[in-house]
């Protein structure tokens, strides 16, 4: 098993004495061995970045957060200090808008212990009035759910895998969050207690992943030997342009953990999309699937989007 440190990436890269710094705001830059990846806008050629172009934002490289390991100890300083750039108060479920700098915003799946199996829903809305995020997925939906036990089984009897009981851990005990018939999750935000009506951007999104067990690479994409890296988020602005990209840290072994957060100077995500593992949830984890469930979901404090 590996332990991987958090890395916080600013204006350049390093890794194993290699550095390289961006020498213009659309560089595509590459961090071996973490896999990550940033699209800024500006001059670039890249089609993702061009469509950053004209926003009238102008591009600032993103703070990167991100370990994985075998053990909740593994991760928590690092969530910890991301916890802290976003703006280290927990808003909870207070109306806004609030400042940005006011604080953050925090979903654990948990409610208060509960060990109950929510059933699959899209989109998913428990959250959207009191922490202003409304979740999606292509697939049957969306469910809360421990790795095993409680009144439904948890995720080993809702995937009727009795082997996922005993192979993910939580960061925050007791439940995951996982897309049911996908590998696909979406996030949108909105002010907390407009109930949906008034859409917001964050400074910056954060997620724990359990289970991440294949290799970094850029994105779901060939790489390392042809293995591929199976999970990762993309951040989009206000018009759809996609800001940032990255895979989540690697760290082989039943149940370990990782985490991947970003932050921006100012709030500018408006969508993020999340793909956990290499296939939906079902099949076994092995050499041929790699499948991942969520935890804790970190952002930034909602900012109305002005017309």
């Amino acid at each position: 098993m590996k332990t991987l440190a958090n890395m916080n990436v600013v204006s350049r890269k390093t890794q194993q004495g290699l550095v390289k710094k961006f020498t213009r705001p659309a560089q595509l830059v590459f961090v071996l061995g973490v896999g990550l990846n940033l699209l800024g806008c500006g001059d670039g050629g890249d089609g993702a970045v061009s469509a950053q172009q004209g926003t009238g934002t102008a591009f600032v490289a993103p703070t990167v957060f991100q370990a994985a390991g075998p053990t909740v100890a593994s991760i928590q300083n690092t969530v910890d200090q991301y916890r802290t750039a976003l703006g280290a108060t927990n808003n909870g479920n207070t109306p806004g808008p609030l400042p940005t700098n006011s604080g953050h915003r925090e979903i654990n799946w948990d409610g208060g212990g509960v060990d109950t199996t929510t059933a699959p829903v899209t989109p998913f809305t428990t959250f959207l009035n009191t922490r202003g995020a409304q979740f999606t997925t292509p697939g049957t939906g969306l469910s809360q759910a421990p790795p095993s036990g409680g009144p439904q089984g948890g995720l080993a009897t809702l995937f009727n895998n009795p082997s996922y009981g005993t192979i993910y851990n939580t960061f925050s005990p007791l439940r995951l969050f996982t897309p049911v018939d996908s590998n696909i999750t979406e996030a949108l935000f909105f002010v907390p207690g407009s109930n949906g009506t008034v859409p917001a951007k964050v400074s910056g999104f954060g997620i724990v992943f359990t289970d991440v067990d294949l290799p970094d690479g850029s994105g779901p994409s060939n790489t390392n030997g042809g293995r591929k890296a199976s999970t990762q988020i993309e951040c989009f602005g206000i018009n759809g342009e996609l800001l940032f990209s990255n895979v989540a840290p690697a760290s082989p072994g039943d149940g370990n953990l990782s985490f991947i957060g970003i932050v921006f100077a100012d709030a500018r995500i408006a969508k993020v999309r999340i793909t956990s593992g290499d296939a939906a949830p079902g099949p076994n984890d092995d050499g041929t699937h790699d499948i991942v469930m969520m935890d804790d979901v970190l952002y930034g404090e909602p900012q109305p989007i002005h017309p």
